[in-house]
């Protein structure tokens, strides 16, 4: 072999170890980006695995003051209260204990707005809507609002067991609700319920005795039984079908909302949401069952 033959053959076999040695290391770079994949999936429903606001914390929203029977003396980490105590129980299905969960002050509007959010999740009695539903991402619902009956206090109607021992009452509601609906539906009071136009003229017809008794949604009810109608009593609730659904509220496309559904269909599942539910929605606020 002459001279220049030689260093020909020499410079092929160098270029081809250089390619071989090229591929190695592309191959090798794609088992190692496949392997650093960090979508989320259920099963990094943990403290370490899930893309919290504060690494290993998570933050709860709510409004503030906060109201029974969803929170007690104005103090959501207390665990006491249906809201309070349902926010531990998701962190604890997700891995977290009393002292990894922190609560935000969120006004309630500004908890549906768009943008982002300085939390993980809000409750805060907020109703699954479409048009919400546009600006942030809700978890499956936690709780269906029943139907109440506010009665005065002291009165024949309070105490009551029954939707039957209404049939007499004079009841006001107000028109083109579902509380509306709901007396004609299922009431099915003897005498036309008196109807009003808003809410604030079928209170005024309460205290001005013009009704035995008024209805409209469980959490309106406590509402007013706390603050408007001192005199008043929550006589009871009931279920109607249609009733406004509450979400845990998120961050549009929240990394989370899996998770939180995943934790909030285990509480149900394992009875849990009802335990607490019974707890804080029917014994503690005093709104028993009306059948």
């Amino acid at each position: 072999m002459s001279r220049n033959r030689l260093v020909l053959f020499l410079i092929a076999i160098f270029a081809l170890a250089v390619f071989v040695g090229c591929g190695s290391s592309d191959d090798s770079s794609d088992d190692n980006s496949s392997s650093g994949d960090t979508t989320t999936t259920a099963s990094d429903c943990t403290p370490e695995g899930m893309n919290t606001f504060k690494d290993g914390v998570l933050t709860i929203g709510t409004d503030s003051p906060a109201y029974p029977p969803y929170f007690e003396d104005d103090d959501p980490s207390n665990g006491k209260g249906f809201e309070s105590a349902l926010g531990y129980a998701i962190a604890d299905e997700l891995g977290f204990n009393n002292s990894q969960v922190e609560w935000a002050t969120v006004p309630f509007n500004a908890s549906y707005a768009p943008g982002e959010k300085k939390f993980d999740f809000d409750l805060n009695q907020i109703s699954i809507t479409p048009a919400r539903e546009k600006a942030v991402t809700f978890s499956v619902p936690y709780y269906t609002a029943n139907q109440a009956v506010l009665v005065k206090k002291g009165s024949d109607l309070d105490g009551i067991t029954s939707l039957d021992q209404l049939k007499d009452a004079a009841i006001g509601v107000q028109i083109g609700t579902t509380s509306y609906e709901a007396v004609n539906d299922q009431i099915q009071p003897d005498t036309t319920p008196k109807t009003f136009n808003n809410s604030n003229d079928v209170v005024t017809a309460f205290k001005q005795g013009q009704v035995d008794a008024i209805v409209v949604d469980l959490p309106t009810a406590l509402y007013l039984s706390a603050t408007e109608l001192p005199d008043a009593v929550v006589a009871g609730q009931f279920e109607q079908e249609g009733g406004a659904q509450w979400g845990a509220l998120m961050a549009k496309d929240s990394d989370l909302e899996e998770c939180v559904d995943k934790a909030i269909t285990a509480l149900k599942d394992d009875g849990t949401l009802e335990e607490i539910t019974n707890q804080w929605m029917s014994d503690s606020a005093k709104a028993p069952m009306l059948n």
